[in-house]
């Protein structure tokens, strides 16, 4: 047998929008699970892209950044939501790299799609390796506003950003 994913698409009977915010929806559906009529809410929200930037001496970049949700200041990829109207996925990697990063990238590849929060959201993220990177010039960087104005980037070898963390 394959493991692999696949579409399933039960009726929705009622749907409702609880809240709504510019980037997410908090929707409740009932829908029929096989003669079973089940209710849920979850989170509607704009996809995401993340990037793996690796240098030539195996380093991936990380961004401190601010993140309310969780009051804490995270190492996290280069990321950000798919909220620029027919942009593709690889188009949204490209900008945000060079948006949060200042960097530019040659060479990119899928690594991932995933769902983190299936259970609560229906937002999905789709991860790039960047490889053959370079500085944007300093004339065409973004200016970067709110949380992002105080991105701090780090390049941290490979293997050490891939070894376990305690959990909090």
């Amino acid at each position: 047998m394959e493991i692999k994913d696949s579409a399933a698409d039960y009726p929705v009977t009622h749907r409702r929008s609880l809240a709504s915010t510019p980037i997410f929806e908090v929707i409740e559906d009932r829908f029929d699970l096989g003669g079973e009529e089940l209710t849920r809410g979850y989170v509607k929200h704009f996809s995401a892209v993340a990037v793996l930037a690796l240098n030539e001496d195996d380093e991936l970049l990380l961004l401190r950044q601010y993140r309310h949700p969780v009051r804490q200041l995270l190492w996290e990829l280069p990321a950000g939501l798919l909220d620029v109207d027919a942009e593709s996925m690889q188009a949204a990697a490209v900008r945000e790299l060079a948006e949060e990063a200042d960097i530019r990238a040659h060479t990119w590849q899928t690594l991932l799609d995933l769902h983190v929060t299936p259970g609560m959201s229906d937002e999905s993220t789709r991860i790039y390796l960047a490889q053959g990177l370079e500085d944007v010039p300093e004339a065409d960087r973004h200016a970067r506003q709110g949380e992002e104005a105080e991105i701090v980037p780090r390049w941290v070898p490979l293997d050490e950003a891939v070894q376990p963390r305690p959990h909090r």
